[in-house]
């Protein structure tokens, strides 16, 4: 009986690709016949942590693997994230792998399913980030012998975005490198430097938490209510109305102050006044978000509230306030991951029930 066909498979988000990253692709592909490289975050908006596209970053990674991905040794698919669902994620990651391994079974290899096929994990338990290494037991390990390098894609993002940007051509390949020098002459380098800035005055100005906040998620008619932020951090973002807790309020006060100072939600009679927001509040719909990172500027606990307003042709009437650039209704069918601030894509996901 011929030998199984073997796949690797390979989770990072590569902000960055250096080549420690390179390393490990290396040395997989001398254990297996071809190398899955799942590109993490795929779904998020720039921000200093993510600073570059799935896009961006599959062209990093073809620009050092030009010719593996030509022969189909290495192949390269985005990775969305699921912040509050290990589930949902492991389920993608798996449905993604499948569907890429039965591909290349067509060419010839298919006779029994994934059965004709092995497949294993490669990455380094290095932190907190690599604990997905031991959600699929099913598949094997690839052995590499230790971690490349003493240097990690934040050092590179620490470095670069900065007011003289350095780009460590020594731990980069050279076509990323080279990317790396035209980011740094885009606006889009210029927005992220201008929000790392904010971001690392931030814990002097206001602390680092924790903090606690409530946010709005208003269904109308399979719409939801949203406001463009008109300030840093975001700026030009959507989000979930919402903002800080008062000391004095409630949470669940403060969601419905905070949904009427962003949007002055109102109907032919004028602006709803808060009782009757309370009364579209489903209790046991609402929920506490609380991942570590899901705010770059320190530890936010945020409460969610799911307002469901009553079925109709004309939607409430909304308008930008406080420090809200808009707010406008938005097709649930039309968003999309990446237009929405810091894990608010997440919370409308679980809440909703996309």
């Amino acid at each position: 009986m011929a030998n199984k066909a073997s796949f690797g498979v390979f989770i990072g988000r590569f902000q960055p690709l250096h080549i420690g990253h390179e390393y490990v692709i290396r040395k997989s592909l001398e254990q297996v016949d071809r190398l899955i490289v799942l590109v993490g975050s795929a779904n998020v908006a720039r921000d200093p942590r993510n600073p570059f596209t799935y896009e961006e970053r599959e062209h990093m990674i073809r620009s050092a693997f030009a010719y593996e991905m030509a022969q189909g040794q290495v192949v390269v698919e985005p990775l969305d994230d699921h912040l509050y669902s290990d589930n949902a994620w492991t389920a993608e990651v798996q449905r993604r792998v499948h569907e890429i391994v039965l591909a290349e079974g067509n060419s010839g290899f298919q006779a029994n399913g994934l059965d004709d096929f092995s497949i294993s994990l490669s990455g380094f338990g290095k932190d907190q980030s690599s604990y997905y290494l031991k959600m699929f037991p099913a598949w094997g390990n690839i052995q590499i012998d230790s971690q490349y390098g003493t240097f990690s894609s934040a050092d590179i993002r620490e470095r670069f975005f900065a007011r003289i940007p350095e780009v460590p051509d020594s731990i980069l390949s050279k076509g990323v490198a080279e990317q790396l020098h035209d980011f740094k002459m885009s606006d889009a380098f210029k927005a992220l430097l201008a929000e790392r800035e904010y971001l690392d005055a931030y814990p002097a100005e206001w602390g680092e938490g924790p903090f606690v906040t409530a946010d709005a998620v208003v269904i109308q008619s399979g719409h939801i209510l949203l406001v463009e932020r008109g300030r840093l951090p975001g700026k030009g973002l959507l989000a979930l109305p919402g903002g800080f807790v008062n000391r004095d309020e409630r949470v669940r006060d403060a969601a419905i102050r905070e949904l009427r100072e962003e949007t002055e939600i109102g109907d032919s009679k004028g602006q709803i006044p808060p009782a009757m927001l309370a009364s579209f509040i489903e209790d046991s719909r609402s929920r506490i978000f609380d991942a570590p990172g899901r705010s770059l500027r320190g530890r936010i606990i945020t409460h969610a509230f799911l307002f469901r307003l009553p079925e109709r042709r004309k939607l409430f009437k909304v308008k930008g306030g406080d420090d809200a650039a808009h707010a406008r209704w938005y097709r649930l069918g039309e968003l999309k991951p990446e237009m929405l601030f810091e894990d608010h894509w997440s919370i409308i996901e679980q809440m909703a029930d996309l």
